[in-house]
């Protein structure tokens, strides 16, 4: 077979060789890692994403998925048909009052994110916005690896009737994430397990 008969069935087949991607070049640190701020405690970075999913019916849902990259545990995950600007500053300002204040915040450059309110408002309350390189998502690798255990483990396999649902099962999924998941990384426990620990009693006994 001649390479005019392969291009021939090419044709006929309607297939396209791919267009050849530009190169880029990356910020590299002498010991060959991407130069990316580390969290060092609890509430010193968090990230957040979005994932995308559809009902049964076809209709879309848009999920928030909100990370502390230190201890990996998951803030919050916010289901909705769409998520603004406004909704991640009202989940932003629940999660402040009930949790404190993170240093950092990472995240794409989504307009969710980047939208003047939204950096105007974090800079008032004094938290400073780490926004990766466009292409970039593993400048977001441990909100990019969580989205992708959310996946996995729980949308790939639920057909997701309507909402109210995807909320429920969701919010049951991020709970065993975060309680009873073990997590290599952590050397093999889970990010909150103060969260189900048995509290201590007044005479320092646990009831």
């Amino acid at each position: 077979m001649n390479h005019k008969r392969v291009e021939r069935i090419w044709r006929q087949e309607g297939l396209r060789v791919p267009k050849k991607q530009p190169k880029r070049k990356r910020l590299w640190l002498a010991d060959g890692s991407c130069v990316r701020l580390r969290p060092e405690y609890r509430d010193h970075v968090w990230s957040y994403d979005f994932v995308f999913e559809r009902t049964l019916d076809g209709r879309p849902l848009k999920l928030l998925t909100m990370l502390d990259e230190y201890s990996r545990e998951c803030l919050t995950i916010e289901v909705g048909r769409k998520l603004s600007s406004e909704d991640v500053l009202r989940v932003l300002g629940r999660l402040f009052v009930r949790r404190g204040i993170p240093s950092y915040i990472r995240s794409d450059n989504g307009p969710e994110f980047t939208a003047v309110a939204v950096r105007e408002w974090l800079e008032r309350v004094g938290v400073q916005t780490l926004f990766i390189e466009p292409g970039s998502p593993w400048e977001n690798g441990y909100n990019e690896s969580f989205n992708g255990k959310l996946r996995d483990e729980l949308l790939n396999g639920e057909i997701l009737t309507s909402l109210w649902e995807a909320r429920v099962l969701t919010e049951q999924w991020r709970r065993e994430y975060n309680e009873v998941r073990p997590h290599s990384s952590l050397g093999y426990r889970p990010p909150a397990p103060e969260a189900v620990m048995p509290k201590p009693s007044a005479a320092g006994s646990y009831l």
